[in-house]
């Protein structure tokens, strides 16, 4: 099953410490909450320096999608989440804290339960056409920068526009159509 998510049709909720929102596309199982998820995929807007929730058991991965970026703090490590580094994956438990390096920033957040399933994130420029296998479990496709993207299998096209996401799950081969586009594409593998 295909599933197109419209970034039209989502809403942001505040944080408690008042320094962002998140905007949540997916999780699973469908209503979970921060306590039961398996998976969630969400934007998160940071718009002042604080630090993170703490999420025991879960593994983070975070890709930039918009600002100039953000300063993440490990305590004995550090790591600028940038346009020339947009990728980072950590621990739930780390405890990070964030300095954004500009107004704000935009981030992409993939989170899975250790022991239920696991993720990978790479980044995709699609400029033209391009295909992209299935790995299997379930796949989410973001368009994190450009106007417009179609993809297409066999049995479907789906036209998306910036910060939507469809959630592949059927065994396909699919064909990404842009003029140029950055995706990112999460796959969600079970244990």
């Amino acid at each position: 099953m295909t599933q197109l998510i419209q970034y039209a049709s989502l809403r942001a909720a505040p944080w408690k410490n008042g320094g962002g929102s998140t905007t949540e596309i997916a999780v699973s199982p469908a209503g979970a909450t921060f306590d039961d998820f398996d998976w969630r995929v969400s934007l998160a807007t940071i718009a002042q320096d604080g630090p993170f929730s703490i999420f025991p058991g879960i593994d983070r991965s975070l890709a930039l999608v918009d600002g100039d970026g953000v300063l993440l703090d490990f305590g004995d490590e550090r790591f600028v989440l940038s346009p020339s580094e947009p990728l980072i994956e950590f621990s739930g438990e780390d405890a990070v804290h964030a300095t954004v390096t500009g107004l704000h920033t935009t981030d992409f957040n993939v989170m899975t339960r250790r022991g239920q399933c696991r993720h990978r994130l790479e980044l995709l420029v699609v400029t033209g056409t391009q295909t992209l296998k299935r790995r299997g479990g379930a796949t989410l496709l973001f368009l994190a920068e450009g106007e417009s993207l179609t993809l297409g299998s066999a049995r479907e096209r789906i036209a998306m526009v910036r910060y939507d996401t469809v959630v592949m799950e059927a065994d396909e081969d699919w064909t990404l159509e842009a003029q140029q586009a950055t995706v990112l594409v999460a796959d969600i593998i079970r244990n």
